[in-house]
């Protein structure tokens, strides 16, 4: 019979004296006692800490000071413990599940750019230890006779290579299947997520936590004031489904909508088929801004109101810009899942202009359509809707979720800009990040989709471009750069015809 040849981690043991082997046993020994996986996946979690373990041999770090940094108390409690957690799905994803077709899924993704190549066998220790800090992100998708619902996934998340198109959907049909992905690729870790399970505040705070724990398992040290702790316990109020604290009021609105004009450019079969990145200076955009009495989101409306005029071949009609608006700024709130409505700006196309009265009237309709009472006249819409909705089978509802929540695919849309706004990390760690990307999945008809995130000195604005045809980012780029904002352009390759 052939004998077995040693794995890299058995040579590396072989080396070590009986101190160092006495520690390593021990720390294994702890890993038993907080690990209750299947017997596949508690294999694949050993092995990752076997994984870091060489790694950090290997560039030459005391045993000492790596078995301390991948302390295996770091795990708590998550993985020994039964699943026996679930969560009604809030009221923004349960739509979600229902609208999911023809390969098409809500996912958006937000990435941190670091200064040095990412190290795998690290990221996917943190991973290992942030992943308890977030339960209802550990979560798998199933479905109910009313409404789906997301019930606890004790596995292990895996941190993957990135070799394929961003934002493509999560596959939720398998047992235990997770509803986000962690990605990594030459500086940069994605965390994409199936919007069932969070926002861009929710996802950040995700993103944040997990970039800490990987730089600190890099050996470097901060407060982490203003990240989540990964051994602190979770609090009620984040996985708290906050919609129904509207105002209470009689009025209610906000879903159905009349079709706006496309861009033009035949849709491309690659979703998206493309995924550029402008970063800009914060300073040169904010002063762009300032100089014409607007504020950043008003003024970048402005510019993609004038490039969407030059994307399509219709003199007529009118554009409407979807704006999703933060609820947690009306009512303060830790949740981290969704707590986020929309409103649409819109403007006639033939009174699409450069003007101080086209900024005037985007600053008017977002002040008053993102309001509070708008946006809570929303919030009771949906209540009203869901208990409609209530008592109809799963079977039933998807078809009638769609034409009562006023789905018109994404017709009612011309574009979308989704701005994160500015995102702090702690000083020791932001040392670390080049900075950072946010991006949204492409709807069915319309041709991009713009989101934005500013870390540091850099405000990146991302097209997800859902058609070949550049004319929309040529103008964006000419018209930001004509007025003293200087540009990179990163860009992904085509993806699709």
């Amino acid at each position: 019979m052939k004998k077995k040849k040693p794995t890299e981690f058995e040579l590396y043991l072989v080396g070590l004296n009986d101190g160092q082997a006495e520690m390593i046993a021990a720390f294994f020994t702890e890993f038993d006692r907080h690990c209750a996986l299947d017997e596949r996946s508690k294999a694949l979690m050993r092995r990752d800490f076997e994984n870091a373990l060489l790694y950090y041999s290997n560039e030459g770090l005391p045993l000492d000071t790596a078995l301390d940094r991948l302390d295996i108390s770091n795990l708590g409690s998550f993985y020994i413990r039964p699943p026996i957690l679930w969560y009604t799905l809030d009221d923004a994803a349960k739509i979600y599940p229902l609208s999911m077709k023809h390969g098409r899924m809500a996912v958006f993704r937000l990435a941190v750019n670091l200064k040095e190549p990412v190290i795998p066998e690290l990221l996917q220790t943190a991973l290992n230890f942030t992943i308890k800090r977030f339960p209802s992100f550990a979560t798998t998708v199933k479905k109910g006779f009313f409404w789906h619902y997301l019930d606890t996934a004790k596995r292990r998340f895996e941190a993957l290579a990135e070799t394929d198109i961003p934002c493509r959907p999560i596959d939720i049909s398998t047992s235990a299947s997770q509803s986000f992905r962690v990605l990594w690729y030459n500086n940069r870790i994605s965390v994409e997520f199936f919007h069932i399970l969070t926002d861009g505040t929710g996802g950040m705070a995700f993103l944040k936590a997990l970039t800490a724990e990987y730089l600190r398992l890099t050996g470097i040290r901060s407060d982490e004031e203003g990240v989540l702790n990964r051994n602190e316990l979770p609090s009620a109020e984040e996985t708290a489904n906050e919609f129904a604290r509207a105002d209470s009021t009689d009025q209610t609105g906000g879903f159905v909508d009349v079709a706006a004009t496309q861009m033009s450019g035949r849709l491309s079969s690659a979703h998206p088929c493309q995924v550029l990145h402008f970063r800009m200076d914060a300073a040169q955009l904010k002063n762009a801004a300032k100089e014409r009495n607007s504020t950043v989101t008003v003024y970048v409306l402005s510019k993609m109101f004038l490039a969407g005029r030059y994307a399509t071949d219709e003199p007529n009609g009118t554009m409407n810009i979807q704006v999703p608006v933060n609820m947690r700024k009306f009512y303060p709130s830790k949740t981290l899942r969704n707590f986020s409505l929309y409103c649409g700006i819109r403007r006639s196309i033939s009174e699409i202009e450069d003007s101080t009265a086209m900024l005037e009237d985007i600053a008017g309709q977002l002040k008053s359509k993102a309001s509070k009472e708008a946006m809570s006249r929303m919030m009771n819409s949906t209540q009203r809707l869901l208990h409609a909705l209530r008592y109809v089978p799963l079977a039933l509802k998807t078809p009638a979720a769609r034409v009562v929540y006023g789905f018109l695919g994404d017709q009612i849309f011309s574009n979308t800009l989704s701005n994160l706004g500015v995102v702090d990390m702690p000083s020791e760690y932001a040392e670390h990040i080049e900075n950072m990307d946010f991006v949204l999945g492409t709807a069915v008809s319309n041709r991009a989709a713009c989101s934005m995130v500013t870390f540091l000195d850099t405000a990146t604005l991302t097209i997800a471009k859902q058609t070949l045809d550049p004319s929309f980012e040529e103008a964006l780029y000419k018209s930001l750069c004509n007025n003293g904002i200087n540009i990179q352009v990163e860009g992904s390759p085509l993806y699709g015809r």
